[in-house]
C-alpha cells in the first residue's frame, strides 16, 4: 500500500469505528434526540410568545382582540393547510392507487422499476411528509390574509355605487379582495396538486415517455384532466374578477376605468373568461374522447387569445383610437376619477378662492389682523429641542424628542399656541460605570415631567419662555402625574413595582437643592405581573434573558412593562389601523396622555387615485428626526382618520374613540372587534380641546391637491395648472417643506383658528407662489362633538398674471438682504455672515406664511448656536417679508414695524421680552460676546490688555474696509477683508484666554455670537 492510500484507509477505519460505536440504530437515536430537543425549544419559545402576548392584552383590557386575532389566524392556517395538504395527499394517493399493476416491459420501465424499488422504503413517509410540508407553507401564507377574511366576514355597505358596474363600493373594498385571495389560493393549491399527480403517475407508470410521444393510462388521463379543468376554470373566475379589478389599476393618466379599459380590456377579459370555461370543458371531455388533442389545442388558443386580446388589442386601441383624440375620449373618465378621488380622500370640503395679494406696505396695515399677529409662532419645534434639553434636561439621562410638538392650552383666560416636550428617559445618558442589568431595568425606569413654552415669546437672550418647567413640575398646566413610563424613547422593558412599604428602587428624579435622588415605586397598575416562577420563565424565554429567573430585584409584586412606545401600543391593540407617525403629549385629567391618530385605508375604492403613503408623508422633518415616522401602508386610494387613540404615559392604558363613525371600514372593524372602540360621545371636553387635524393625513391630501384642485376634466388632462410642494428652503435639502400648525385667519374667517398650513408652487422650475392652503385643525371643546368647521380646507389661489414670491425666493432674499435692523443698525447679511465667521451655527427656523394685511406675510425666526458641544440654539432675529419688501429685527414686533412704515398696527406680544443689546461687545472667555449683536469695536474691558485692544482695533479696521469694498462692488477685496477680520477676531479671543476653534457655552447668554454693527446707514 502506498502512502497516498493510507488516509483513505484511516478514514475507513474511523467510519467503521463510528458505526461500531453507535451502530445504525444508535445514530438514528442521536438524530431523533437532536430533533426532539430542537422541537422542544421551538415549542417553548412559541409558548412563551403566545402566553406573554395573552397576558399583555389582558393587562390592558383587550383580551377580545387577542382571541379574535389568534382565532382568525388559526382558522386561516388550519383551513389553508387542510385544503392544500388534503388535495396534494389525495392526488398522490389516487395516482398510487391507480398505478398500472402490469406495466409493459420496456427498457425505460425497467429503469423506473429500479427507481420505485429504491424509493419504496420511503413511500409511506413521503405520503405524509410532502403534503405536510406544503400544508405548513400554504397555511402560513393564509395567515397573512386574516385581515381580508375578517373584513369580508364583517362587510358593510357604502351606500354608493360605482359608475361602471353599478355595484356598491363595499363590494370592491370588502368582497373583491377576499375573492381574489380565494382564487389565488386555489390556483396555487391546484398547481401543487397537479405537480404531485404528474410526479406520482410518472414514477408508477401512469405516464410513460415513448418515442411516439407521451402515453397515459386511462386513470392517469382522467385524474390529470380533472385537475387541469379545475385549474383552468379557476383562471376563468380570475379573468372575470379582473374586470372589477380594473377600477383600481393605474393607467397612463389616472387610476380606474378609462376609454381603453371600457372598450377593449373589459370585453377582452369577458371573452377570455368564456374561452377558459370552454377549455375546461375540453379537458373534462378527454374522459370520453381518450385523447389530449382537443384540450391541448384549446389551451394553446387560450394562451394566444390572452396575448392578443389581453395585451395587443388594448395597445392597438390606445395607439390608434385613443391617442389621436385622447382628451375628448378620456374626459368623462377623468371626471369620474376626480369625483371618486375627492370622495375617497375626504376632499369634498375644499373652498378655493382667487386671491390677489397686495404688495404695498403702509403704516397700520395689520390693524385688521390684530388678533392673528400675536399667534405667529416663533419657537420652531424642530430646532429648540437642544435648547429644552440644556435648560430643562436636568441630567444626561433625560432627553426630548428631536422634534417637539405644537398644541393649544388655555392660559390666564386665553388660548395660546404652545410648544411641548416630554422629559423622557435616555439610557445612553447613564454613566458607563452605572450601566448594569439591575440599573437598566429596575432603577432607571421612567422619564419625568412635561416642559412647555409659549410659541410666540422669547427672553432677552433668545431663550423660550416656559409656562411649565422644572423637576418637580412648576407652571400653569395644573397638577398632574409627571412620571413617564410609556413614551417614544422608553427602554424596551422595565421591571417595576413592589410591596407596599417596601424599599423604593426606581429613580424618580434628582434633588437639586439637598442633593441625592428621590426614589419611587410604581403603582400605576400597568404591565404584567412577573412574581410567579412560570411567568419569570416565560419572560426569560421571550427576551432571551436569564436574569428574570435569578435576579433578586424581582419580587412577588413586580410588573414588567414592555411595548412602551405609544404608536406600537395602538398598533398592537388595533392591528387593522394605519397609525400616524407623530404622537403628541397632552396634559389632561391629571395625567399625561399621548394622542395617536389612526387611519382606516383601502386600495380598492373604484376610480380613486392610488397614492403611496410613504412618499406622500415624507418631508424634511421625517428624514432628519428620529421621533417622526412616515406612514407605512403601501399604496392606498381611500383613507379616513377614523380613530383618535390615547395612551396614558403612567399606566399605559390605551383608549380608542371613533372619530369618523360613518366610515364603513371602521364599522366593519368595530363589528369584528366589538367594544374596543368607544363612541365619540365619550371624549371628554378636556381632551377634545387638544385634538387636532392629523399632519400625516394632511400631507397625503395636499399631495393629491397638487393636481386635484382642478375640477374641470379637460383642464386636468392638459395638466397646465398643476402644482408642487416646495422644498424646505430653511434646511437647504431636496425634501418637501413640512406643513405647520399655526393660528391664522383666512379672508373669510372673522377670528384666527388653529390650522395646518402649506404652500404650493407651480410644477416646473418656477419658484413663485401658486397657492396657500389651510385646514381647520381645531376640534373644539364640546364633549364628544367636533366643531362645525373642523376639517374644512381653504385654498387661496394666486392669479397667473401676478408674480407672488414663493418660499424659496423669500429665502434667497434673506441670504442676500441689505435690510437694516432698527435695533442693531446692521444689515441682515452682516448679521448672518459675522455669526458664521466666528464659528456659530445659524439655523433658519420654520418659514411661516400668513394671509394678513390684504397680502401675504412671510415670517422666519433665525436661531444662532455658538460653537461647542454644550451650546444650544437661541432665537436672535426675526425676518419678515411682504410683497417685495423685507425687514428684520431682534423681535417680531420690531421687524413688523420696520416693514410697515414704523407701525404695523398690531402687536406680536414679544417686544416686551427683548432688550436692546450693548453696542460694545467684549469677547468672553468662552468665545462668545456679551451682546447678541454689534460690531467688533473697542471695549472698556480691553483697556488693561494691550494685545486684546490692538486685536479689536484691527477687527474694526478690517470691518470698516470690508463695508467700503462691498459698497464699491469689489467682492474679491471684500473677501480678503473678511479673512483679515476673522483673523483679528481670533486674536482677540486668544488674547482674552479663549479659543477660536471651540466655544463651550457655560450659560444661556453665551450661546450666540455677535454680528457686526453697521457704521453707515
Amino acid at each position: 500500500m502506498t502512502s497516498s492510500d493510507e488516509p483513505a484507509g484511516n478514514e475507513h477505519d474511523e467510519r467503521g469505528a463510528a458505526v461500531r460505536r453507535f451502530g445504525p440504530i444508535g445514530a438514528r437515536r442521536v438524530v431523533i434526540v437532536a430533533a426532539a430537543i430542537v422541537a422542544v425549544l421551538v415549542l417553548v419559545q412559541v409558548w412563551a410568545n403566545v402566553w406573554t402576548n395573552q397576558l399583555w392584552f389582558s393587562s390592558i383590557g383587550y383580551s377580545s382582540v387577542f382571541r379574535t386575532e389568534y382565532l382568525t389566524k388559526s382558522t386561516m392556517f388550519v383551513g389553508g393547510a387542510l385544503l392544500a395538504g388534503g388535495l396534494i395527499w389525495v392526488s398522490m394517493w389516487l395516482a398510487y392507487r391507480q398505478r398500472p399493476i402490469y406495466a409493459p416491459a420496456t427498457a425505460e420501465l425497467d429503469s423506473m422499476d429500479r427507481y420505485r424499488e429504491a424509493i419504496e422504503p420511503f413511500r409511506r413517509a413521503a405520503f405524509w411528509v410532502v403534503p405536510l410540508v406544503f400544508a405548513l407553507f400554504t397555511g402560513s401564507a393564509a395567515i397573512g390574509q386574516w385581515k381580508i377574511a375578517l373584513l369580508w366576514l364583517n362587510r358593510q355597505r357604502f351606500g354608493t355605487q360605482d359608475p361602471e358596474f353599478h355595484k356598491d363600493i363595499g363590494f370592491y373594498v370588502f368582497t373583491l379582495p377576499w375573492l381574489q385571495v380565494v382564487v389565488g389560493f386555489l390556483t396555487m393549491t391546484l398547481i401543487l396538486s397537479l405537480i404531485a399527480a404528474v410526479v406520482m403517475h410518472y414514477l408508477y407508470g401512469g405516464i410513460a415517455l415513448r418515442d411516439k410521444g407521451i402515453r397515459t393510462t386511462g386513470a392517469a388521463r382522467i385524474h390529470l384532466s380533472l385537475l387541469l379543468a379545475a385549474l383552468v376554470l379557476v383562471r376563468a373566475v380570475a379573468y372575470w374578477l379582473g374586470r372589477y379589478d380594473l377600477t383600481a389599476i393605474d393607467n397612463s393618466l389616472f387610476t380606474g376605468i378609462d376609454y381603453t379599459a371600457q372598450h377593449a380590456t373589459l370585453p377582452a377579459k369577458a371573452m377570455l373568461a368564456g374561452a377558459a370555461v370552454i377549455c375546461a370543458v375540453l379537458f373534462v371531455a378527454t374522459i370520453w374522447t381518450r385523447t389530449w388533442r382537443l384540450p391541448i389545442v384549446g389551451l394553446a388558443l387560450l394562451v394566444v387569445c390572452a396575448i392578443v386580446l389581453g395585451a395587443i388589442y388594448p395597445a392597438l386601441v390606445q395607439r390608434f383610437k385613443v391617442r389621436p383624440t385622447e382628451q375628448s375620449l378620456q374626459t368623462p373618465y377623468i371626471a369620474q376619477n376626480i369625483e371618486a378621488t375627492k370622495t375617497a380622500y375626504g376632499l369634498d370640503k375644499v373652498k378655493i378662492t382667487s386671491y390677489t395679494p397686495t404688495k404695498k406696505t403702509d403704516a397700520g396695515q395689520l390693524a385688521q389682523d390684530a388678533a392673528t399677529v400675536p399667534g405667529i409662532r416663533l419657537v420652531d419645534p424642530s430646532i429648540v429641542s437642544p435648547t429644552f434639553r440644556q435648560l430643562q434636561g436636568q441630567r444626561n439621562y433625560y432627553q426630548f424628542g428631536n422634534t417637539l410638538d405644537v398644541d393649544r392650552y388655555r392660559i390666564d383666560g386665553k388660548t395660546d399656541d404652545v410648544v411641548v416636550g416630554v422629559r423622557e428617559l435616555d439610557l445612553n445618558g447613564v454613566p458607563d460605570s452605572q450601566r448594569n442589568w439591575v440599573n437598566d431595568h429596575t432603577v432607571y425606569t421612567h422619564g419625568f415631567g412635561v416642559v412647555a413654552a409659549y410659541g410666540n415669546e422669547r427672553t432677552d437672550d433668545g431663550q423660550p419662555v416656559f409656562l411649565e418647567s422644572d423637576i418637580p413640575p412648576v407652571g400653569k398646566l395644573g397638577d398632574f402625574e409627571p412620571r413617564i413610563y410609556f413614551g417614544e424613547s422608553s427602554p424596551r422593558f422595565s421591571i417595576v413595582g413592589g410591596p407596599a412599604g417596601g424599599p423604593k428602587r426606581e429613580l424618580d428624579y434628582p434633588r437639586t437643592s439637598s442633593g441625592g435622588e428621590q426614589r419611587t415605586t410604581y403603582t400605576g397598575g400597568g404591565g404584567v405581573g412577573v412574581g410567579s416562577w412560570p411567568r419569570k420563565l416565560a419572560y426569560a424565554t421571550k427576551f432571551h434573558d436569564l436574569n428574570f429567573l435569578f435576579s433578586g430585584s424581582i419580587n412577588s409584586e413586580s410588573r414588567v412593562l414592555d411595548t412602551r412606545n405609544p404608536v406600537d401600543r395602538v398598533k398592537k391593540v388595533a392591528p387593522w389601523l394605519t397609525v400616524d407617525g407623530d404622537p403628541y403629549p397632552v396634559v389632561e385629567g391629571g395625567h399625561v396622555q399621548w394622542v395617536v391618530d389612526g387611519y382606516t385605508t383601502s386600495a380598492h375604492y373604484p376610480n380613486s387615485q392610488l397614492q403611496s403613503l410613504g412618499n406622500a408623508t415624507a418631508d424634511a422633518l421625517t428624514s432628519s428626526s428620529s421621533n417622526l415616522r412616515k406612514l407605512a401602508g403601501g399604496r392606498v386610494n381611500y383613507i379616513r382618520n377614523s380613530v383618535k387613540a390615547t395612551v396614558d404615559a403612567y399606566t399605559g392604558q390605551v383608549t380608542m374613540y371613533a372619530w369618523d363613525d360613518k366610515d364603513p371600514v371602521l364599522k366593519a372593524w368595530r363589528s369584528a372587534f366589538p367594544g374596543t372602540v368607544k363612541p365619540m360621545a365619550k371624549i371628554p371636553a378636556g381632551l377634545m380641546s387638544h385634538l387636532r387635524y392629523p399632519e400625516d393625513l394632511f400631507k397625503v391630501q395636499r399631495e393629491l391637491l397638487t393636481k386635484y384642485h382642478v375640477t374641470d376634466a379637460g383642464q386636468f388632462f392638459q395638466g397646465n395648472d398643476q402644482w408642487q410642494i416646495p422644498t424646505d428652503p430653511a434646511r437647504g435639502n431636496r425634501e418637501q417643506q413640512p406643513p405647520y400648525y399655526l393660528s391664522v385667519a383666512m379672508p373669510d374667517q372673522k377670528s384666527p383658528t388653529f390650522s395646518l398650513t402649506s404652500t404650493f408652487i407651480p410644477t416646473g422650475d418656477r419658484q413663485n407662489l401658486a397657492a396657500f392652503m389651510t385646514v381647520d385643525a381645531d376640534a373644539g371643546s364640546t364633549p364628544g362633538k367636533k366643531s362645525p368647521g373642523y376639517g374644512t380646507f381653504r385654498i387661496l389661489e394666486m392669479p397667473r398674471n401676478v408674480t407672488v414670491k414663493g418660499p424659496g425666493q423669500f429665502q434667497n432674499d434673506i441670504n442676500s438682504s441689505q435690510a437694516v435692523s432698527p435695533t442693531t443698525k446692521q444689515t441682515l447679511a452682516q448679521f448672518l455672515t459675522y455669526n458664521k465667521q466666528v464659528g456659530s451655527e445659524v439655523q433658519e427656523g420654520n418659514l411661516l406664511t400668513l394671509p394678513v394685511g390684504g397680502g401675504l406675510l412671510y415670517v422666519e425666526p433665525i436661531y444662532v448656536k455658538a460653537a461647542g458641544n454644550t451650546s444650544f440654539p437661541l432665537l436672535k432675529a426675526v425676518v419678515v417679508g411682504f410683497g417685495d419688501k423685507l425687514a428684520w429685527d431682534t423681535t417680531l414686533d420690531g421687524a413688523l414695524n420696520e416693514l410697515f412704515g414704523g407701525n404695523s398696527g398690531a402687536s406680536a406680544g414679544d417686544s416686551g421680552q427683548s432688550t436692546p443689546p450693548s453696542s460694545t461687545p467684549s469677547p468672553s472667555p468662552s468665545g462668545s460676546s456679551d451682546s447678541s449683536s454689534g460690531s467688533p469695536s473697542g471695549s472698556s474691558k480691553s483697556s488693561g490688555n494691550p494685545a486684546l485692544q490692538q486685536a479689536l482695533q484691527d477687527a474694526n479696521k478690517w470691518y470698516t474696509q470690508g463695508e467700503q469694498d462691498l459698497k464699491k462692488g469689489d467682492f474679491a477685496a471684500y473677501g480678503e477683508d473678511q479673512k483679515k477680520l476673522k483673523a483679528a477676531i481670533e486674536k482677540a479671543i486668544a488674547a482674552q484666554g479663549g479659543s477660536s476653534s471651540s466655544n463651550p457655552s457655560s450659560s444661556p447668554s453665551s450661546s450666540s455670537s455677535p454680528a457686526p454693527k453697521s457704521t453707515s446707514k
